[in-house]
C-alpha cells in the first residue's frame, strides 16, 4: 500500500467513514460512568503513572527542568507511596539536564523533535533535531507530522518522513503527533492514525498542546479504535497519548474509562497509554490527598510546576 502515493491514498480513503454523531455520543456516554472510591484511588495512581510531565516553553531553564525531574520521581514529597510519572518531556537541548535529574530511576526522558510544534522545516533539519535528542539520552521522541502535506493529500511524503524519523530515533520509542485540532475532520484523524501506524509509530498522539483544540474524548476514542483495529489486523500493538486540555482528575478518569471500554486492560499501562499534561498532576495529587485524609488540601499544598 505504500508503493506509491496513489496506492497509499486509495487505502487511506478506503477506510470506513466516521459516524460523527455515533462517535461523539459514545464518548459522551462513557464519560458518565460512575467510579467508586476504591476504583477511584486505583485510577488516580494509574493516571499519575501515565503522565508525561511536560515543559515546552521558550523560558525553560536547567533549574526548571531539574525541578520537574524531581517532581516526576517524587510527585508528593509528603507521601512517598505516590507513584512516579512515566516520563519528563522537554525540548532537545534540555534532554541531558532531564537525564541527569532522573539518573537511577525508571522515569523516561521524552523529547519533542522535528521542528516542534509546527513541523515546518526541511527533513534534514528534522532528522538532525531527532539525532541530537537521542544522542543526549532521550528514551522517547515525540515528532509532529507535516500537517500541510497531509491536508494537501501528500500522504507518501508524510509516511516517508515518519519512517525516516523512526530510523533516526534508533532504540527510542517514537510518538507521532497529528495535531488533531488542525485536521478538521474525524475522517482525517482516522487516516492520520493509520498512516502513522503503518509508518512505524510506537505511539499515536493527539496534539502538541499549542493550538486551540487539543485532546478530546471523541478524538481519543477514534484513535483508540484505530489501534484496536490495527492490532487485530497486524498483531502489532501501538500506544495512544492524548495531550493538551486534560487538567482535572475527573477528565483523566473519563479517558481511562475510554481506554478500558475500547481497547481493554492491555492498554491500561504506561507503556501503552500516556497523558501529555503537567497541570493534571497537581489535581490528581490533591484528590489523592483528599481520599487519604478526608480533607481537600488545595493548590497551596502541591508544588508549582
Amino acid at each position: 500500500m505504500t508503493a506509491s502515493d496513489s496506492t497509499l491514498r486509495r487505502f487511506l480513503h478506503g477506510l470506513p467513514g466516521v459516524d460523527t454523531v455515533g462517535l461523539e455520543a459514545r464518548a459522551a456516554s462513557l464519560g458518565t460512568r460512575s467510579i467508586k472510591t476504591t476504583a477511584k484511588a486505583y485510577a488516580i495512581d494509574l493516571a499519575i503513572s501515565m503522565i508525561d510531565l511536560t515543559t515546552l516553553e521558550g523560558a525553560d531553564t536547567p533549574g526548571k527542568v531539574r525541578a520537574l525531574a524531581a517532581k516526576a520521581v517524587h510527585p508528593d514529597p509528603t507521601d512517598r507511596t505516590a507513584p512516579r510519572t512515566a516520563a519528563v518531556c522537554v525540548y532537545p537541548d534540555m534532554v541531558a539536564t532531564a537525564k541527569a535529574g532522573l539518573a537511577g530511576t525508571d522515569v523516561k526522558v521524552a523529547s519533542v523533535a522535528t521542528a516542534f510544534p509546527a513541523g515546518r522545516a526541511a527533513l534534514d533539519v528534522k532528522l538532525a533535531d531527532t539525532r541530537d535528542a537521542v544522542a543526549a539520552g532521550a528514551d522517547e521522541i515525540d515528532m509532529v507530522i507535516d500537517r500541510g502535506a497531509f491536508l494537501a493529500g501528500d500522504y507518501l511524503k508524510v509516511y516517508e518522513e515518519i519512517r525516516a524519523v523512526k530510523e533516526a530515533s534508533g532504540d527510542a520509542r517514537l510518538k507521532v503527533i497529528f495535531e488533531t485540532g488542525e485536521l478538521s475532520t474525524y475522517d482525517n484523524i482516522r487516516r492520520a492514525s493509520w498512516l502513522g501506524m503503518i509508518a512505524g509509530a510506537d505511539f499515536i498522539k493527539t496534539s502538541t498542546g499549542k493550538v486551540g483544540v487539543n485532546a478530546t474524548p471523541a478524538n481519543t476514542l477514534l484513535m483508540l479504535e484505530a489501534v484496536r483495529d490495527f492490532r487485530a489486523q497486524t498483531g502489532v500493538q501501538v500506544g495512544v497519548k492524548p495531550a493538551g486540555g486534560i487538567r482535572t482528575t475527573k477528565d483523566a478518569i473519563k479517558f481511562l474509562v475510554l481506554v478500558n471500554e475500547t481497547v481493554g486492560e492491555d492498554w491500561l499501562d504506561s507503556h501503552w497509554f500516556r497523558f501529555g499534561a503537567s497541570s493534571l498532576l497537581n489535581d490528581l495529587l490533591m484528590q489523592r490527598q483528599k481520599l487519604a485524609t478526608g480533607r481537600y488540601s488545595g493548590p497551596d499544598y502541591v508544588t508549582v510546576d
